[in-house]
């Protein structure tokens, strides 16, 4: 950032601190200590924010948790600015706009589009905001006190998409960042197609609730995985096979699956796609599952970031391995579309009061029972 850019946005910060307005937050300003959530977060009075020229004021009317709110707390991997709102994925209600706004007025309901990136760089411009380096994520590495979950935030306008008539704020919130990231998963990245054995590891989270839901949309056949409690719950939402991944022989079960579907066919045995966002002790495991030139895409590790890697599986079968993080925001706008057409819908867990919110990202970390996403309420 230029001196010049510097000079602005503190002028900018400045302008925001002196509104005599004042509205109720989520704050905190230290990290938590083993996860103890509740010491730190606190509901505070602050000033209401005043649009900059190319920003939207919107009361949020929903807002949804993800991981990164964990990692925010945690301060790691990533010493995030304090005093911190988090809060990533917000739907509302705009209320004010600033002198340079042109595409959305007072009163249009909206949604966050929460990568915020140069939008001019090599990788913007030819439609891989997602690579820009000068790249953030709205709610966790912006602040002091910028993110979602509050009575009234603000984005730049192009980080606002409208949300279709037929869609609820609580179920555009839960779209934002993980409809947009399963999208990019499997459409942008492993570009699948109709007829294709796709696999969604942890089909009960957020992200793997949409990523069942748009490869049945593009004619896949799906096995999901999840604890075997959330099993029924995954074919309600489309998936054609469930399997427990909490067992040691899941692999096994998934390949009797995948051979029984292919045999028939003359075809190689084994699955084709593989949505992965687990890691850990499944990894060599999901690789060995993929047929010859069968693709895993993965977006993150929830139970581990250090994988080994068995590298025959790779060159001998020509396995694909795509990297994935969020997604643009045509992307955002694509899926919204489709879920407008019922052919996609939000599934929501549970909702909290931001008073509550320590219990809320609790049930996140522990995933105990946990199907779908979790929302805050301002």
């Amino acid at each position: 950032m230029s001196k010049i850019q510097q000079q602005a946005k503190l002028r900018s910060d400045i302008t925001r601190m002196e509104s005599d307005i004042i509205m109720r937050a989520l704050v905190y300003d230290r990290y938590a200590v083993d996860d103890d959530f509740a010491s730190i977060l606190q509901v505070r009075d602050i000033p209401e924010p005043i649009p900059d020229s190319n920003e939207v004021v919107f009361q949020v009317k929903a807002a949804a948790l993800n991981y990164d709110d964990i990692w925010g707390m945690r301060g790691k991997p990533l010493a995030i600015p304090l005093p911190h709102i988090s809060g990533t994925d917000a739907a509302g209600i705009v209320t004010a706009v600033g002198n340079d706004v042109r595409n959305i007025q007072v009163g249009d309901r909206v949604v966050s589009h929460g990568n915020m990136s140069c939008r001019v760089c090599r990788a913007c411009t030819s439609g891989r905001e997602y690579d820009c380096k000068k790249r953030k994520i709205w709610g966790f590495e912006t602040g002091p006190l910028w993110g979602g979950y509050c009575e009234l935030a603000h984005l730049p306008e192009v980080n606002m998409v409208k949300i279709p008539d037929g869609i609820s704020y609580d179920d555009a919130a839960a779209a934002s960042m993980t409809l947009l990231t399963s999208w990019h998963m499997l459409i942008g990245r492993a570009r699948i197609q109709p007829g294709q054995l796709v696999l969604i590891m942890g089909g009960s989270s957020g992200v793997g609730n949409y990523g069942i839901q748009i490869a049945k949309l593009f004619g896949c056949i799906v096995i999901a995985t999840a604890s075997g409690e959330k099993l029924d719950m995954l074919k309600n939402i489309g998936a054609d096979y469930a399997v427990n991944h909490r067992k040691d022989d899941w692999d096994a079960k998934v390949r009797e699956i995948a051979k029984g579907i292919t045999k028939p066919w003359g075809g190689v045995r084994g699955v084709d796609v593989i949505f992965e966002h687990i890691g850990g002790s499944h990894w060599n495991k999901e690789l060995a599952l993929l047929k010859y030139g069968g693709t895993i895409v993965t977006t993150g590790a929830t139970t581990g970031y250090n994988a080994k890697t068995d590298l025959r599986q790779i060159f001998f079968k020509g396995i694909n391995i795509l990297g994935s993080t969020q997604g643009t925001r045509a992307e955002l706008e694509q899926g919204l579309y489709w879920m407008s057409r019922g052919r996609i819908k939000s599934i929501i867990d549970s909702v909290y009061p931001l008073e509550r919110a320590a219990e809320a990202h609790t049930k996140m970390l522990n995933g105990k029972g946990l199907f779908g996403k979790i929302l805050i309420k301002p």
